[in-house]
Order: structure tokens, then C-alpha cells, then sequence
């Protein structure tokens, strides 16, 4: 075996003391300089870009789940409710939550359908809630917002029962949910805040926020009971808005996302939805007793809320130009405009500019076009003019209901005899109420390319994005 040690003339064995001893020298002249280096390192100021990385990994919205941050957003419609629930990284991008961009479950029938048990309409969401749960880790559900929207279903129960409702769901959420919940994010979105979700909706997944406001997108969203306009103006413009009519909200919103600021111009016009709007133009052109705007050999009539309206066609059928009228008429075009500039029936219309130049156009403008076949259904996003709709209202006129049902096999068979109304509507709406020109391209929006997916172009992404920058 070999010794572990070499053996000194003296016979003894060469210890390792020996060894460190002999090459001393050595040793100093290698480590000395390793030393020195060492304390340079240590002493020196770390960059600016070592320093926003670690400021990252340690930031307010770090944690155990790594700097994700949740919303949980329900949205109470008329016809059932759903829970959307999104996940955002610390510079608020959607991160994926399993395979899909954000959880959405939905359930029928909504709250309004429990008008006479407040209790029962909050505990409808018990199931929607625990699958909130599921997704959102347990350290982080009580730093998770969670918000619920009501819209029309239950704005129409009226004050009292409304309240009633949202008051046991406030209670629900405040026993039996570990998230976090405040009184006022259990509420009825009226049409303003309905809208100006929706522009952060649509501005926050094309990458706009954060910009300047002349690099964000103007939002027209035609909804059933009402249309919202919504876009970014000026600072300058924003102190020189008027007041709202009595009733009215305000016309500009300050909102404050990704580190900007932006005054959004947002104003909800009632009664102008797509299916409220027919009975304003059925009312402004009845005095025959038939419609301009029916197709031919329709007889009929039309009931909107409480109230029913005569849709009978006249012996002629649908007159394009006629019906174009009575849309103006129901418009009210020619109202008068205290302010600078008005789009219809007296209201501000924000003055224009930067913002609303490129303008994105949803809900019933984008199934309509679908329908009636100039643009692709299954496309999520589309480029089109109002002209498009002019001419597809020219030839949707000339039809009778039998015709219009072989060269629209897509249009459900209720809608069929309004389509020549429909689609006059939507092209008056943007060039005789907004002032758009009938050439100018507009995008058709449905759902919105975001990294590799398609998020709807709705509201709640948007409201998620507000209590998560707040």
C-alpha cells in the first residue's frame, strides 16, 4: 500500500503541516490576488439592470405564486351568470391559467330569475364561486379582488329588488369567500362603465395601454338596450367638457393604467341598442300604420319591454331610402346642440381627435355583417366601412320575407323580417348619429388575438385590469 504521506531524510513522515509550510510562499502569490478580486466584486454597486431584476422577483405582486396576480370577476346578465377569472404577472400580462387565457364557467338562469328569494339568487353563485377556488391558490385568495357586474336583467327589477339581491350577495361573498371583497364591487353597471370597460378591454389586449392616447382605439359597442361610444381625447379637450344633462353621467372618466393616465370620452346612449332602436324607428315611421322598414308580406308586430309596436310591411314592401328617414328621425339628428359638436339628440360627442380615428366596432354590428354574409362569422376580427352596411341594407330591402329567408340562412327566423331595419340602423347610426365617413375602414371585432389565444372583446377582462392596476 502506498503511503499517504512522502517520507523526510530523517526517515519520519512528510506531514500535511510540512507541505503548507514548505510552499507558503507559493500560496500567497495565488491567493492573494483571488482575494483582492473577491473584495472588489463585494464592494462594488450592482447595475441598474441586476438591481430591476431583483426588484421584479421581490416586487409587491411576488409571492408564492411567483408574481401572479388573480381577478375574479362575475357577470350577472339577464340570461345567467358567469365567473371569469383572470391571472396577471407583475407587469400586468395575462399568464394562462392550465391551458386557457382565463377560467370562464357559466350557469343559467341569472339573479333576476330569483326576484322573490334575495337569499337563493346569491347562493346560485356558490358553484361559480368554488370553481374561483379552485384555480386561485390559497395564500393568494385573500389579495384576490372579486367583483360582480350586474347588467340589464337585473337593472330591470327595479331599485328596490335590485338592491335587495346584491345586498345577499355581498353577504355570500363576505361569509363564504376568502377573496377579497369591498360593498362597492357588487353593483349594476350602467352603460358608461359597461363602455368604458370595454375600451380597456379591447386597448389593454392590442397593447395600446401605456401609450399615448392617440395610440389607443375608439370602441362603439351595440348592445340590445343601448350603444356606448367610447375613446381617448386630450388633456386640453378633457377640461373643456360640458355638463352631462340632468340624469346623464359624466362625459369623461380619468383612468390611470400602466403607468398612464387617460381622460376616456364614454357616453351610453338608452334606447339605442340594436333592439330598442327598432322600436324607436318603428314608432317615428307608423303614421300609415305599416313600416317602411319591414320586408314584404310581413304582418306582424314587434314587443320591446312592456310595450308592442306595429311592424306590419306596406303593400310595397321596405323602402331603403324611407326607412333611412325614419332612422334619422328616431336619431334625432336635427336636435338641438348646445355644445360644440353633438352626435344625436343633443348629446357632446367628444369633440373627435387622435383617439377615435381608428375605431373598433362591436356585439350586434359584428353578428349582423356575419349574417347577412360580408364578412367571414368565424373570423375573429374583420376590416369593413359603414358603406358595407349601406350596401348590404340596399339589398336586404328589395326582399320579401320568403326571399330573405333563402339568401340569409344564417339570420335566426324571428330577426328575418327586421334585417332591412337592422342594417339601415347600423349604417345610420355611424354616419348620420357618430359622423363617421361611410368610407372610412373600421375593424369588426369579436374576440382579440392576445399571444397565441382569442379573448372575448367584453367587459370583465376589463373591469379585471382596472382592480388590478388600482
Amino acid at each position: 500500500m502506498r503511503p499517504r504521506y512522502s517520507a523526510l531524510p530523517n526517515g519520519r513522515q512528510d506531514t500535511l503541516a510540512d507541505r503548507l509550510h514548505r510552499y507558503r510562499g507559493v500560496l500567497l502569490v495565488v491567493l492573494a490576488p483571488l482575494a483582492l478580486v473577491s473584495l472588489v466584486l463585494l464592494l462594488m454597486p450592482r447595475s441598474p439592470a441586476s438591481s430591476a431584476a431583483a426588484s421584479r422577483r421581490s416586487g409587491p405582486l411576488d409571492g408564492a405564486a411567483g408574481g401572479k396576480k388573480y381577478a375574479v370577476i362575475f357577470d350577472a346578465g339577464s340570461s345567467g351568470s358567469r365567473v371569469h377569472v383572470f391571472c396577471f404577472d407583475a407587469n400586468l400580462d395575462l399568464v394562462n391559467i392550465g391551458s386557457e387565457i382565463e377560467l370562464f364557467v357559466q350557469k343559467k338562469p341569472g339573479l333576476s330569475a330569483y326576484a322573490s328569494d334575495p337569499r337563493e339568487a346569491a347562493e346560485s353563485l356558490v358553484s361559480l364561486l368554488d370553481e374561483a377556488k379552485r384555480v386561485v391558490p390559497a395564500e393568494l385568495r385573500d389579495q384576490t379582488p372579486v367583483r360582480v357586474g350586474a347588467t340589464a336583467g337585473l337593472r330591470n327589477l327595479g331599485a328596490e329588488k335590485s338592491e335587495e339581491i346584491l345586498q345577499a350577495v355581498r353577504d355570500l361573498l363576505r361569509e363564504k369567500s376568502s377573496f377579497k371583497n369591498q360593498a362597492d364591487w357588487v353593483t349594476v353597471l350602467d352603460g358608461s362603465q359597461e363602455g368604458a370597460y370595454e375600451w380597456v378591454t379591447i386597448n389593454y389586449l392590442l397593447g395600446n395601454l401605456g401609450k399615448t392616447y392617440a395610440d389607443t382605439v375608439g370602441v362603439v359597442d351595440l348592445g340590445g338596450g343601448s350603444v356606448q361610444m367610447a375613446y381617448a381625447i386630450a388633456e386640453k379637450d378633457a377640461e373643456k367638457v360640458p355638463k352631462p344633462s340632468d340624469g346623464e353621467d359624466t362625459y369623461v372618466k380619468k383612468l390611470y393604467l400602466k403607468g398612464t393616465t387617460y381622460n376616456l370620452y364614454v357616453h351610453s346612449y338608452l334606447h339605442y341598442g340594436l333592439l330598442a332602436a327598432r322600436a324607436e324607428v318603428l314608432k317615428a315611421g307608423n303614421g300609415n300604420g305599416y313600416s317602411n322598414c319591414m320586408l314584404e308580406g310581413y304582418q306582424g308586430q314587434y314587443k320591446y319591454g312592456s310595450e308592442t309596436f306595429e311592424a306590419s310591411a306596406s303593400p310595397s314592401g321596405a323602402s331603403y331610402s324611407k326607412c333611412k328617414d325614419d332612422a334619422v328621425k328616431a336619431l334625432k339628428v336635427d336636435e338641438a346642440c348646445t355644445h360644440m359638436k353633438c352626435s344625436f339628440g343633443g348629446i357632446w360627442n367628444g369633440g373627435g381627435g387622435a383617439g377615435q380615428k381608428n375605431l373598433f366596432v362591436a356585439s350586434f354590428f359584428f353578428d349582423r355583417a356575419a349574417e347577412v354574409g360580408f364578412v367571414n362569422p368565424k373570423a375573429a376580427v374583420a376590416k369593413v366601412k359603414p358603406s358595407d352596411f349601406e350596401q348590404a341594407a340596399k339589398r336586404a330591402c328589395k326582399l320579401s320575407v320568403k326571399d330573405a329567408e333563402a339568401a340569409y340562412p344564417g339570420v335566426q327566423k324571428d330577426n328575418l323580417p327586421y334585417i332591412c331595419l337592422d342594417l339601415v340602423y347600423q349604417y345610420t347610426l355611424l354616419v348620420d348619429g357618430f359622423g363617421v365617413d361611410p368610407n372610412h375602414e373600421m375593424t369588426l371585432v369579436k374576440k382579440v388575438p392576445y399571444n397565441g389565444a382569442y379573448v372575448e372583446a367584453a367587459w370583465p377582462l376589463g373591469s379585471a385590469i382596472e382592480v388590478a392596476s388600482s
